[in-house]
């Protein structure tokens, strides 16, 4: 396997030539039709030091929307009205959210400026989607991601308080599912997602799934 570079020309490998890290491609630009189509391939990107990289992993972290898992001390949090939850209302916000949310075993963010600037306008063209969650009138907590058909393509989260974020994200999954949504992307590994359901399944019946469902 060989690290593909991309120029001008709106075009990806096939994912299965990916390096074993799930590293792609690198290059290309963010255009609206680029990521679009990236994300109906099953690939996704991330920055380095202002490069686009492109990514496919195998396995894929994936949480199939009916089986959210719900605690029972979140479900206390949402009985108790502690967060009011909206959707896009807030998206250029939620955004710079995370770029600027700070990370455990991170340095800096891959959302640069550029990557803020391309998601805002996935989102004025209906592709991004916000939910936020709201206590005492600020925002304290959301998440962001793309809606391609029946799938949902997950790409940060951030709380300012503890739990915001987990109340949003238990909000809009369960949105979705009464949207008809059946998958939920979350590309890789994290022990919060994986506390609420998410699962790593074999990139083929990933890529299997997104032509089901877009």
């Amino acid at each position: 396997m060989h690290l593909h570079v991309l120029d001008k020309d709106l075009w990806f490998p096939p994912v299965d030539e990916a390096l074993d890290d799930g590293l792609l491609a690198i290059g290309g630009d963010l255009s609206t039709e680029r990521l679009l189509l990236a994300y109906k391939s099953g690939i996704f990107p991330w920055f380095d030091d202002e490069l686009p990289m492109w990514w496919s992993p195998n396995p894929r972290f994936v949480l199939y929307p009916k089986e959210l898992h719900i605690s029972k001390s979140m479900r206390q949090v949402i009985d108790r009205g502690q967060f009011r939850f909206t959707t896009n209302t807030a998206f250029t916000e939620v955004i710079r959210n995370c770029k600027q949310t700070t990370r455990t075993g991170q340095q800096g963010t891959w959302i640069t400026d550029v990557v803020e600037q391309a998601y805002t306008q996935l989102h004025t063209l209906g592709y991004a989607h916000s939910a936020e969650a709201w206590q005492d009138g600020k925002l304290v907590g959301g998440l962001y991601g793309i809606r391609m058909g029946n799938v949902f393509f997950g790409e940060s989260m951030y709380s300012h308080i503890s739990n915001a974020s987990k109340f949003a994200f238990i909000q809009y999954v369960q949105r979705l599912i009464q949207e008809g949504v059946q998958l939920i992307d979350c590309q890789v590994y994290t022990e919060h997602l994986e506390s609420l359901g998410a699962g790593m399944i074999a990139r083929e019946q990933f890529m299997e799934m997104l032509v089901e469902l877009m």
